[in-house]
């Protein structure tokens, strides 16, 4: 059976929200007026301190929808009870999407997106925001299972680039890579024994960089969806780099041929 259009519409709606929690990122986000926000979602039990107050009066002034919630209803808004401060935001950033998306509306055959596959500490994932953004490249993979959730730790570590940079969200990241594949593009793994480095790597072309777990790197299964493998020479018999340095290389490899 296949999903009705206006289904389908509101999904991509929902896929185009960013829901961040916590009183400190929600009320910077509201801050910000070049921030598209879509809903405010408080809950009924919050007491009123000085953050809560300008919270509630910029929404006001901007005039933001505000839902109230109990506790429970809260959390499953923000998937993290522990940490939301009952305050959760809808954003709708232009940047923010599916990877899904992104393909059919053609992004053509020269671009390079970062893809990331168990990154599970949340400063490792705002640092890689942060350099992607700085170097201009087009997007980041960012699978929903497996990987750090965009949260306030996220956010500081990408201090503030995360709304200025394309996330691209994926259930799964080898099914995904899979149809990037399909349409041409290149997929890199890293390996300290491929021949190729980054260096080499042609610019005329759609490039997809797999950046892996801290510790146990690139599944399998996404491993089987690389074409290619290239290295990042070192010296010293320096084995590794962290996964955000690795990233911030990558994000400024064109910039520095």
């Amino acid at each position: 059976m296949n999903d009705s259009p206006e289904y389908l519409r509101k999904r991509a709606f929902y896929d185009s929200l960013l829901t961040i929690y916590g009183r400190k990122p929600v009320l910077e986000a509201l801050e910000d007026f070049s921030l598209p926000v879509h809903k405010l979602h408080l809950a009924v039990s919050n007491r009123r301190d000085p953050v809560m107050a300008r919270i509630e009066q910029l929404a006001t002034e901007r005039k933001i929808e505000v839902a109230h919630h109990d506790r429970k209803a809260l959390s499953r808004i923000s998937r993290n009870a522990r940490q939301d401060q009952g305050v959760a935001l809808d954003l709708a950033p232009p940047l923010y999407g599916s990877a899904t998306e992104f393909l059919q509306r053609g992004p053509g055959d020269r671009y390079e997106l970062l893809a990331l596959d168990g990154i599970t500490n949340p400063q490792n994932l705002g640092m890689i925001i942060r350099s992607a953004c700085a170097g201009g490249i087009d997007g980041i993979i960012l699978p929903r299972k497996g990987c750090a959730q965009v949260d306030p730790l996220v956010i500081k570590a990408s201090t503030g680039t995360l709304f200025k940079t394309r996330l691209l969200r994926c259930d799964e990241l080898a099914p995904t890579l899979a149809s990037f594949r399909d349409q041409g593009a290149r997929i890199y793994g890293l390996s300290s024994h491929a021949s190729e480095t980054l260096a080499g790597i042609g610019d005329g072309q759609a490039n997809i960089f797999v950046l892996g777990n801290e510790t146990h790197g690139v599944s399998d299964q996404v491993a089987k969806q690389c074409t290619d493998s290239i290295r990042i020479p070192m010296h010293n018999d320096v084995e590794s780099l962290n996964v955000a340095v690795t990233a911030a290389l990558i994000s400024f490899r064109r910039q520095l041929h």
